[in-house]
């Protein structure tokens, strides 16, 4: 099912001012979550080897979580990460919601190219997200000051 990223960064370009983490996610859950996205957040990098809940909507999530899972890994590599199936990740993976069932994960890359963190959905069902997702969301990042990771950025497919 195509998702509407276009109408939410038009969104967020509608207000006034730069968005905020916040009022990002919000827009993301409330264009999204009719689409299969069961939950949408950030992780943010305080320090050391873990990301730390930021914003996020629409139920609990871990923190703080290591960076071997999918955020993490995203994170390191500073590359967009779709897992089609969380199961195939094995003990890798940080099972936040025991439904969820694929993830796709973007990093918050800064114009010098350190990473402030991830913004993350999940969804109850296999292979929800693809690449077209990834570039979704890049764009509407980009859009909101968030990263400036190239909009082209091919995802790493687990």
């Amino acid at each position: 099912m195509p998702r509407p990223y276009a109408s939410i960064v038009e969104e967020l370009r509608a207000a006034h001012g730069e968005p905020s983490l916040s009022r990002v996610v919000d827009a993301l859950w409330e264009g999204l979550r009719e689409t299969g996205v069961s939950w949408a957040g950030f992780y943010l990098h305080e320090s050391g080897e873990e990301l730390v809940l930021g914003p996020s909507r629409d139920k609990p999530a871990c923190t703080p979580i290591g960076l071997h899972g999918a955020c993490g890994r995203a994170f390191v590599r500073q590359r967009p990460l779709v897992v089609r199936d969380v199961r195939d990740l094995g003990e890798g993976y940080i099972a936040c919601d025991p439904r969820d069932r694929s993830e796709v994960v973007v990093p918050l890359v800064d114009a010098s190219g350190a990473c402030r963190g991830v913004l993350d959905l999940d969804s109850f069902e296999v292979g929800s997200f693809d690449d077209g997702d990834v570039r979704g969301l890049i764009t509407l990042l980009r859009a909101a000051g968030l990263t400036a990771q190239p909009a082209d950025t091919p995802p790493e497919i687990v």
